[in-house]
């Protein structure tokens, strides 16, 4: 009996594995080749599938049209003007009510969400353009795509130790656990690199949208300040880098695309004034 569950774990545990790795995808975008399942008109279908449901988790879309039209029109500038327009993804920008929660949102296949709490604390169009163009990075290199097929794939392997364990029950759980966390920490390691992946897209769209990226180090200050501080969780234990470590990955990604420095036509755009 044991040795029937062993076998059947494993079995579990290689189609996962064959699942995961025997599917790619060339990103010319990043340059890079994913193991993603979802063609780019899935992408788009589960986001446009997604964006009530995450809208609704906020409050729901502000009811301010001037507010919803200007990071609109900011977001529309940076899919226009660079490299995002030419992926045939269906962008749109949005302004999520929450007047405290401070963060924005990618969904796949276009759909950004910025929340009231963030948006209220940025200065310029620059700032917002940095955080944007963040959002707009993690579609363009298929961020959300790739997570769901690592979940898949981390789902599979708890299922396989689980099966290859169950003769003994407590023995089968506490092997189900150990994998459980160890797949959470994979998964947390590769939020942290998209999250850098998305930094340096994002310095780079917003320049090329005439945006000056130097801003971006500022929204990393802001969010600093509204995390805690110091009190903020480890960088080893987030999804998301600590923003002072952010902001080194953003001065060399600035550094490297403008060797000889910013130009002084890149601009920071009008200043943000909003009611609070």
């Amino acid at each position: 009996m044991r040795r029937g569950r062993l076998i059947l774990g494993l079995i579990i545990a290689a189609v996962s594995l064959l699942s995961y790795y025997g599917v790619r995808q060339f990103n010319p975008v990043t340059g890079e080749t994913q193991h993603i399942a979802l063609t780019r008109d899935q992408e788009v279908a589960l986001g446009l599938q997604s964006a009530p449901e995450m809208a609704q988790q906020f409050g729901g879309l502000d009811p301010d049209p001037s507010i919803q039209s200007d990071v609109a029109s900011v977001g529309q500038r940076i899919v226009s003007q660079s490299v995002a327009g030419k992926t045939h993804y269906e962008f749109s920008y949005h302004v999520l009510r929450d007047p405290e929660t401070v963060n924005a949102f990618a969904l796949p296949g276009g759909p950004i969400f910025i929340t009231r709490g963030l948006l209220k604390r940025l200065q310029n169009e620059a700032q917002l353009a940095g955080v944007l163009g963040h959002e707009t990075g993690h579609v363009i290199a298929r961020h959300s795509a790739a997570q769901i097929a690592k979940s898949q794939l981390a789902q599979g392997l708890v299922t396989a130790a689980g099966a290859a364990g169950s003769d003994d029950q407590s023995g089968g759980q506490h092997a189900a656990q150990v994998a459980a966390v160890v797949a959470q920490m994979v998964q947390l390691r590769y939020g942290r690199k998209d999250e850098i992946q998305a930094d340096t897209l994002g310095v780079r769209l917003m320049s090329e949208a005439g945006y000056d990226p130097r801003a971006m180090i500022e929204v990393m200050r802001i969010l600093e300040e509204s995390s805690g501080g110091s009190e903020r969780a480890p960088d080893f234990m987030s999804s998301h880098p600590n923003p002072g470590n952010r902001r080194e990955v953003i001065q060399r990604a600035i550094d490297a695309h403008f060797p000889g420095g910013v130009p002084e036509t890149l601009t920071l755009g009008r200043n943000i004034t909003m009611s609070q």
